[in-house]
């Protein structure tokens, strides 16, 4: 196959090449024989046939017309040719005799190359520059720039006026670029006059040495998306099976005016301490009917924006979108497979790093449009540790390993499985070579001043810190630079740390006291002390307290750790109060797929149950998890429809469901919202306007009381603590215990501060509204009786 692909691309160069034209009849008809003949040894006559029935209706752009449903016979017919032959099947070297008849039959004059030459659009140009890369306007005309260091031919494909970007057919234009007149060191260049500056969809072939053993991927049959393209069109509807093989092509506009933001904008510019996430995905959000949204914005940019007051009424101050990079939500199904049924709504695949998302936008009405829309809304969830590409048994050819998979992919060429796998789905970006780290920066530095991000979470980010060979790097170039960049320097950076290649780095990121982390000992410790397990106590007083054993050092502080019980990949909330074990056989892998360390509990029934007691012990574990979390120091992150106890039914991998599995509920919200929600709202409020909570530096033993004296007791599931009011605003200390013992646990109280009394603000075994009372309920003994897995929080007033 792969020398069929190779046969056939050299005859597009020699017929399509302004260069050389087609000067020599006996060339033409030696490579056309060896696409449609020599190729493949051990196939059918009747596949040869039928590959050269398919190279010569490429060529001679006629219609095929079959006359057997076996594919014995092919009949041609063309414009240049009004002669039909039929090539029938036969043994190999009949097929050879067949060829060399059809060839002596079709020897084209210089005129006809001429005119099928003229097909083409003719267009002038010039040699262009090599900076910035990308397309950009030169003296009003259009100049493209693309690298890649080992590429021996690179060509200028247009698209020029297409009615439907869905079949944008073969290109308009074609521009061969002689390496003489357009190549600058590794960056192919040329400016292109008379073409519109927008409305253009345009991609490269590129080829170059042949050599698979050497980790080379070229393949000039392919029009491969330009790595530095502001937008990729192609499929406009998410989820539109009948386009689901449209091909994706790079677009520009160099006529639209810089975004207006409003007289009274102003950049974000809330204080890290202040934060609280919510970690969503812009599709599922609003996908759903009881959304209420009009049809034309669900899954939108649009429908996210106007359902803003919820998150408003929520509390929340910052959301970290899932990966809104364009990406191809068919992929899965692009050939036959156990998971061909899932459509990626995650995102967490990229086809190019500067294109957001097409089909997010309103109403199909492609790239350009959801650009705009997206500028009217935010931390970005972003994948730069490996690509859509996918590995070398099935892959998926659309831009970086077409135009130079040496460089942009760790390729390791003295093994059989060339392509580094770091980030569990089969290549790894080479993001600290110097080409492609300039790549991610220039992206980065795209989304912040075109579209005014204010932060991104690098996804598996560990992947980041290996060098150009996989190792592990102490001070990796990358993260440094993004530290130190003064266009990122706004920005929050958070690190998911660790990768699929055991690189773990949770408390050790590579951070000049710049980077947050994910802090993923705060989700384990946390739920295994909520759940039961013994042992824990100490380890809860850890994370409750910011986790300085992972981030107090140099000049970090407790929001550098991002506090998370959940996410977008595992258990639900309720899930992990819901199952003992994942349940994703809907995924195609037979169970193998997901975690299995899930520190979950069902509370005594898997899944779904009518048991009252059942549910109420879950829905109390609900609260004592949020609760813990809004009181803990550090950055708290929760994951979209928590407030509602949204389930995916025991599914902990659930990228490539496009349903109910992952679109927000908004009719279970409504049956939640004078409970649950109402209880995670408060809880939400109660933090970020107490200044005790959220504090910017890590508490001294003057800041906090630990009410234990017995740390060594491994089956102890109590621990309480008093937060004191040393800040120099005015506020009462709390305090706060957390029981999960299968018992009631009557604890004495501390004496609050001279001339106050202690209130009950929260005690999540009661029922709601009673369970969250932020101003407080007086008559509070000197004792309170905790429920078995429950927890209080009490304030000091007057």
């Amino acid at each position: 196959m792969r020398r069929e692909k190779m046969a056939s691309s050299t005859a597009r160069r020699v017929t399509d090449c302004g260069q050389c034209g087609v000067d020599s009849d006996a060339r033409w008809i030696s490579t056309l024989m060896r696409s449609a003949v020599e190729t493949s040894w051990q196939r059918s006559p009747a596949l040869h046939a039928a590959r050269g029935a398919d190279i010569w209706k490429r060529w001679c752009r006629g219609p095929v017309k079959r006359k057997s449903d076996n594919r014995r016979s092919q009949e041609f017919s063309s414009p240049h040719y009004n002669a039909a032959h039929t090539i029938k099947g036969g043994n190999r070297q009949f097929m050879k005799v067949e060829a060399n008849n059809l060839m002596s039959r079709l020897a084209f004059t210089k005129a006809q190359a001429a005119s099928l030459d003229a097909a083409k659009t003719t267009l002038n140009s010039t040699s262009g520059k090599p900076s910035p890369l990308g397309v950009s306007k030169l003296d009003g005309a259009v100049n493209f720039a693309l690298f890649s260091e080992h590429a021996t031919n690179v060509t200028l494909c247009l698209y020029i006026n297409i009615s439907d970007p869905t079949k944008p057919g073969e290109p308009t234009a074609e521009i061969v670029l002689d390496p003489q007149k357009n190549k600058t060191g590794n960056v192919w260049h040329v400016c292109v006059q008379d073409i519109p500056l927008k409305g253009v969809l345009y991609g490269y072939r590129v080829d170059g040495p042949k050599g698979w053993d050497k980790g080379h991927r070229f393949d000039n049959t392919k029009v491969l998306i330009d790595p530095y393209a502001k937008y990729v069109d192609g499929r406009r509807t998410f989820g539109d099976h009948t386009k689901k093989n449209t091909p994706f092509l790079g677009a520009y506009d160099l006529t639209s005016e810089k975004f207006n933001w409003g007289d009274s904008y102003k950049l974000p510019a809330i204080p890290e301490n202040d934060l609280v996430i919510y970690e969503m995905n812009v599709r599922a959000f609003t996908a759903d009917e009881s959304s209420g949204v009009d049809p034309r914005k669900r899954g939108s940019y649009l429908g996210l924006i106007e359902k803003i007051p919820h998150l408003v009424e929520l509390g929340v101050n910052a959301v970290e979108l899932l990966p809104i990079f364009e990406f191809d939500e068919f992929e899965f199904q692009r050939m036959k497979n156990p998971r061909d049924h899932l459509i990626n709504t995650w995102g967490y695949s990229t086809i190019n790093f500067f294109a957001p998302m097409t089909r997010y936008g309103s109403n199909s009405e492609g790239p350009i449009r959801a650009s705009l829309e997206l500028k009217q809304m935010v931390i970005l969830d972003v994948v730069y540790n490996h690509t859509n590409e996918s590995d070398d048994k099935t892959p998926y050819v659309t831009s970086f390993r077409g135009i130079d998979n040496l460089v942009y992919y760790i390729v390791d060429v003295n093994s059989y499985v060339q392509l580094s796998n770091y980030s569990g789905c089969g290549n790894s970006f080479n993001c600290n070579h110097p080409q492609v780290m300039e790549l991610v920066l220039a992206s980065l530095r795209h989304w912040v001043t075109e579209y005014h991000i204010d932060g991104f979470r690098f996804d598996l980010a560990s992947s980041l810190c290996r060098d150009t060979n996989g190792a592990p790097l102490s001070s990796p170039p990358l993260i440094k630079a993004m530290a130190h960049d003064p266009i990122l320097s706004r920005c929050k950076l958070i690190a998911e740390p660790w990768d699929c290649g055991g690189l773990y780095q949770v408390g050790g990121f590579p951070n000049w006291d710049r980077w947050a982390e994910w802090n993923g000992m705060y989700r384990d410790d946390l739920r295994r002390f909520i759940k039961g397990d013994p042992g824990m106590k100490s380890a809860l007083a850890t994370r409750l307290s910011g986790s300085a054993d992972l981030y107090h050092n140099h000049n970090r502080r407790p929001y550098h750790g991002i506090n998370f019980i959940v996410a977008h990949d595992g258990f639900t909330l309720y899930d992990l109060v819901a199952y003992n074990s994942k349940h994703n056989e809907a995924n195609g892998e037979q169970g193998r797929d997901g975690s299995n360390d899930n520190f979950s509990w069902n509370c005594g029934a898997e899944g779904e149950t009518d048991d009252a007691g059942v549910n109420a012990l879950r829905n109390r574990q609900l609260r004592n998890f949020h609760l813990a979390l809004m009181l803990s120091q550090g950055t708290p992150m929760m994951l979209m429809g928590d407030e509602y106890g949204h389930t995916r039914y025991g599914n902990n991998n659930s990228y490539g469901h496009d349903t109910f599995l992952n679109n927000f509920q908004w009719k279970k919200l409504e049956e939640k919202k004078n409970n649950l929600f109402r209880f995670f709202s408060e809880a939400i409020k109660f933090r970020r306007h107490h200044p005790l909570l959220g504090r910017d530096c890590f508490l001294s033993n003057r800041d906090i009381t630990w009410h234990e004296d017995n740390w060594g007791n491994h089956d102890s599931r109590f621990l309480a603590f008093t937060l004191h009011a040393t800040t120099s605003k005015p506020c009462g200390d709390l305090y706060a215990a957390f029981n999960a013992h299968t018992y009631f646990v009557k604890t004495v109280l501390p004496r609050p501060p001279d001339g106050k009394r202690w209130f009950r603000v929260v005690d999540t075994n009661l029922p709601s509204p009673a369970d969250f009372v932020s101003e407080g309920v007086e008559g509070v003994e000197e004792s309170y009786n905790i429920a078995p897995f429950s927890s209080i929080l009490l304030l000091a007033k007057p």
